[in-house]
């Protein structure tokens, strides 16, 4: 019989390990805020142009901050011997590593959808877009550590495999990163709904694909 008490946790471990390993949500903001300022340095200030392109550095910025976290998700479960026991526990090990990836998103993801609308006034957005662009951003941000995960299952045994955790989750988070700066224009209903639907196939398939990484560093 599956028990919920190894899903609850993993997710309290993961908040605790969130906050304290990749200092709460300080280190993701930050990086997610400076990647954002840099772009006027880059293109020139003209505020047209910014408003353009404001949405889609925010969504290059979010994709890149979200990996912030992510080198010591399991990581630290496989040195000290808890990777082993969620994988005997009584509950599936995706529904395990979904939770640790949540309670990530929850810590760093979730506060850099709430300060993208300061960012986004930063960058000459239409302040008319911005609540729905926060809301995206948390929508298609969740994707991200979801995928996040399973770069960094599949790195859990390579120290300071950072790196390779970006090249293995990237690939997998242009679908949102497109859907979600084209979801951003006027009218883009359909655009909207293939973001929906792309961090609804990341809750699905990147959970299992998590599991079969995590199985493969124990073994």
């Amino acid at each position: 019989m599956t028990s919920p008490a190894p899903i609850r946790a993993a997710f309290t471990q993961a908040l605790g390990e969130a906050w304290s390993g990749g200092a709460g949500a300080i280190l993701p903001v930050g990086f997610f805020a400076g990647a954002a300022m840099l772009v006027p340095f880059g293109v020139g200030s003209d505020a047209e142009q910014l408003g353009r392109i404001g949405t889609g550095v925010l969504w290059a910025a979010l994709a890149l901050a979200s990996l912030v976290t992510m080198e010591r998700l399991f990581q630290a479960d496989l040195e000290d011997g808890a990777l082993d026991l969620w994988v005997q526990a009584d509950a599936p090990l995706s529904a395990i590593s979904a939770a640790k990836a949540f309670a990530h998103w929850l810590v760093s993801g979730l506060p850099l959808a709430l300060v993208s609308p300061l960012l986004g006034l930063m960058l000459q957005v239409d302040p008319a877009r911005l609540p729905s662009a926060a809301l995206a951003y948390g929508v298609g941000g969740l994707a991200f550590f979801l995928w996040g995960g399973f770069g960094a299952a599949l790195s859990a045994t390579v120290r300071r495999g950072g790196l390779l955790i970006a090249l293995i989750a990237l690939p997998f988070y242009v679908p949102t990163a497109i859907f979600g700066a084209l979801s951003l224009q006027e009218g883009a209903v359909v655009e909207q709904v293939l973001l929906v639907a792309t961090t609804l196939f990341a809750l699905v398939a990147a959970p299992m694909a998590t599991a079969a990484a995590l199985r493969l560093a124990v073994d």
